[in-house]
Parts: C-alpha cells; structure tokens; sequence
C-alpha cells in the first residue's frame, strides 16, 4: 500500500505559524486572526496544525500522526474514520454518530469535538487530501518558508531522514521519531530535542493501538456495548436529521416570516 507522509525537520522551524495559516485558509476553518474553542495545545475542531514550543524551546508541528494502524480508524463502531488508499486518516461526518471513542482510542490525543454545534463533527488534519487529488503539495508543506516540511512516500522519507542523521549526527538525535512508535506514523520528525511531550514516550510503545484498544473496549459487556452502541447511533441520526430539516426550513423562509 502506498503510504503518503510528511517529514518534518524540527531543526529548522522558526515558529512562523505560516503553515498554521495555509492549513486554515485551504480548509476553509475560519479567520486565521479568530480562533475560537481553542485548547491549551492549540488544536481544536477549527485548527487541525498547530505550532507548539518543547520544554527546551524548540517550536514543533503538532497534527494527526496519521498512524499506519491508526487507532481511531479501528475504534469506530460506524466507519466514520477510514483509510485512504494513499494510507490518509479520513473521516466521513455523515457517518458519525458522536461517540467520540475516536478521542478515546488516540494514543496522541488529536482529534477534537465541536462541542458547541447542534450538529457537531470531529476535526483533525486530513493531509489535504483533496489537494492532494489535484496533483498539489498539502497546504502546510508549501507554504512554509524555512523548508522545514517534506512531502512524500513514507519509505523515501525515512531514507532521507536517516541520511540527514548520518551526515550530520551532530545536529540530530539518532531517532526518527514516528517510524516505529505506535506501529509507525506517517508523520515522522527529525529533531534535536526529545519529543515525549508530544506523546512519543515509553508509554507509547511500538505496537499498533488497535490491538490495545480492543483489549480496553473488551472489558465492557458485548451486548450492553452493543446496545448502547445502537441507541446513540439512532438518536443521533434522527438528531442530526430534525436540525438539517430546522435548518432548511429557517434558511427557506421570506424576509415576512423570519
């Protein structure tokens, strides 16, 4: 399978927050300017990239890592979340019953809730995959002024971030954190400072998550589980469809009735 992916240089960002910019310009997420239900890392269902600074002062990226054995995918009880053939984390906000377990299952803790929507969605970094469909660069990528993104297939970019650290073994610590963590990311990081913060920690481990979140999700009863299961999903799709139907109703209304 084909495995899309950035690498980003950790050395080499400046924290200009152009990236964070484009990636809200080319998603249509609002004024940049604005950033509304903004959460101390910086990410929110309107900001799906965000600059963060280590405890060293170095200013690092912070997205979906797009796991290549992506623990939300698995946790969704609908296929909300899904894999692109291109190896891209996607979701599909028809599908979504508001389980949030997607939250849950994530061993980095990225996707975010619009909380304050009759109808909310879960918001997180699609690698600009309709651009990408368009033969274009994600946003991010080229966009940023200092080169510190690289856009490509996963395997080249490891062997260009490994190359980087044998040539300059000064300048890197030996590790190109998200090849292996997780059972690998599609969002790897060369870096001079470690990167626990992020959730690349002991705890994080190797092995894929779904594995692991299986294991947690089947300490609750099936049948309760299931029936829980089945009850939100029929709430929410009759929810979800009575506000779409509110909403046409106020939108086709004369200047008269509102």
């Amino acid at each position: 399978m084909k495995q899309a992916a950035i690498l980003v240089d950790v050395t080499r960002c400046t924290g200009c927050n152009k990236c964070v910019d484009a990636c809200v310009n080319a998603n249509q997420l609002g004024d940049p300017k604005h950033i509304p239900q903004q959460e101390p890392d910086g990410l929110s269902v309107h900001r799906w990239l965000a600059i963060t600074e280590s405890p060293e002062g170095s200013f690092v990226r912070k997205s979906c890592r797009h796991c290549l054995s992506a623990a939300c995918v698995s946790a969704c009880p609908v296929e909300a979340m899904y894999r692109s053939p291109e190896g891209i984390v996607l979701y599909d906000q028809d599908k979504c019953m508001g389980c949030r377990y997607c939250m849950m299952a994530c061993p980095f803790g990225i996707p975010r809730y619009e909380w304050d929507s009759a109808t909310p969605i879960v918001g997180k970094c699609f690698l600009c995959n309709e651009r990408l469909s368009e033969g274009k660069l994600p946003a991010c990528v080229e966009t940023c002024p200092e080169e510190v993104l690289t856009f490509g297939e996963r395997s080249d970019l490891l062997a260009l971030a490994h190359e980087r650290i044998a040539q300059s073994p000064q300048k890197y610590l030996p590790t190109v954190f998200g090849e292996f963590e997780a059972g690998g990311t599609a969002l790897l990081y060369l870096s001079d400072v470690s990167l626990d913060f992020l959730g690349f920690n002991g705890a994080t481990g190797e092995e894929p998550y779904p594995a692991l979140t299986w294991n947690w999700l089947e300490k609750f009863p099936v049948v309760s589980l299931g029936t829980a299961a089945l009850a939100t999903g029929l709430f929410w799709i009759i929810g979800r469809r009575m506000q779409a139907k509110l909403a046409q109703q106020q939108k086709n209304q004369t200047p008269e009735e509102k």
